[in-house]
């Protein structure tokens, strides 16, 4: 019999995404009986806000909702996220240049198919989220990676950026504020990279989902508010997961060029068609209704992130840059490896997490799904108690 062929190798070369990976792995821990404190998941811990809900119960009442529509999303839908991009990217765009999606990850994927070419090279600073290198292969692009350490508040410079680019450079990702390290760049280091990478004709995946948390009066400024004639060579991606605790709902979005817009909306046409109606009307709602809940949400994640920035500053050997938006911490560990730790030797960041994790039983991903070892992420999307003991236990595992 002849032996049947290889699934796909392209497939196969992904890696399963490591946050979820650390997640899933401290809930089944949880399951089975054991204090887990989790600061793996990029997940608010509030419910959705009820007038959201209810208009997604609302919808259910409509048999319009039931059937298909247009793949690209709702009219309705699409008029308001074109006022969200005015209101806070600076950016006037057509509902025709926008497709709704399941979530911000099929925005961010969709965007590389869009503008990667195989043997394309995309520039990707790091520390960087789990996702985009995965996506960029999938589109059968190159990443290359620019680092940008603690001492840099995790921002590159133009001149790193110059420095990693080749005649094969064609996308360049910016994202601020930025996941894993809530770093947000100044709207003159916004405006510098656009300005560079306008001038080089390089296209800019500009991932904004986390644009509304933002703290002690930073913006974050879109690229294509500081630099307007980038618009043209700048796909903005977004969606309603962290601003409103809408994680589960998969609504994102993807904002760019009507000619990049029309082969993504021609991929996603065959790759999932419509996002589901329901959900779609409660981003409408989202969007549309009022924004105090969203706004009592944020206060929160500030609060939590001073407690959890003063605490693990106390742990010996730990630096931690102050995160000015998204709902992260990026402690520089480096000062906690190559030494043992009640005679287990911890050289990298990846085994500082699997002995954290069994020692004081706290989930943190490590530096290595991000970029370079020797950092830690910590989401303080959680309760405020929660969010005190699992620090409490690290200061008592390296005092």
């Amino acid at each position: 019999m002849t032996e049947r062929a290889p699934v796909s190798a392209k497939l196969s070369a992904i890696a399963e995404s490591a946050t979820l990976k650390v997640d899933a792995k401290a809930k089944a821990l949880q399951a089975a009986g054991r204090p887990v404190v989790s600061y793996a998941a990029g997940e608010p811990d509030f419910a959705t806000p009820q007038f959201i809900v209810d208009a997604a119960a609302e919808a259910l009442r409509d048999p319009a909702n039931f059937r298909y529509t247009p793949a690209a999303g709702l009219p309705v839908l699409r008029e308001a996220i074109a006022a969200k991009t005015l209101r806070d990217s600076g950016l006037e765009v057509a509902p025709s240049q926008i497709i709704v999606t399941n979530g911000g990850k099929q925005a961010v994927y969709q965007a590389f198919q869009a503008v990667v070419n195989p043997g394309d090279e995309v520039l990707l600073p790091a520390p960087y989220w789990t996702t985009y290198p995965e996506a960029i292969a999938l589109a059968d692009g190159v990443p290359v990676e620019v680092f940008a350490g603690a001492d840099q508040e995790y921002k590159v410079t133009v001149e790193q950026l110059e420095a990693a680019r080749t005649d094969k450079t064609t996308a360049l990702v910016f994202v601020s504020p930025s996941n894993p390290t809530g770093a947000v760049y100044t709207a003159d280091e916004t405006k510098a990279i656009g300005e560079w990478a306008l001038a080089h004709g390089i296209w800019v995946i500009t991932d904004e989902i986390y644009q509304n948390l933002v703290y002690e009066g930073a913006r974050a400024v879109s690229i294509v508010e500081a630099v307007p004639e980038l618009a043209g060579q700048t796909i903005l991606v977004n969606g309603v997961a962290k601003t409103y605790a809408m994680t589960g709902w998969r609504v994102g979005w993807m904002v760019g060029p009507a000619d990049a817009m029309k082969v993504a909306g021609n991929l996603q046409s065959h790759l999932s068609s419509n996002v589901n109606n329901i959900a779609q009307r409660a981003a409408l709602a989202a969007l549309s209704g009022p924004q105090d809940e969203a706004e009592k949400m944020r206060q929160a994640f500030d609060r939590r992130r001073g407690l959890i920035v003063s605490e693990l500053a106390k742990i010996p050997g730990v630096t931690v840059p102050n995160p000015l938006g998204a709902f992260y911490v990026y402690p520089d560990v480096t000062g906690l490896l190559g030494r043992d730790w009640d005679g287990v030797r911890i050289d990298t960041s990846l085994e500082l997490a699997d002995y954290i994790l069994e020692r004081a039983e706290v989930a943190v991903v490590p530096g290595e799904a991000f970029g370079p070892s020797g950092y830690l992420r910590l989401s303080y999307a959680l309760g405020e108690d929660q969010l005190l003991e699992g620090v409490q236990r690290l200061q008592r595992l390296f005092g």
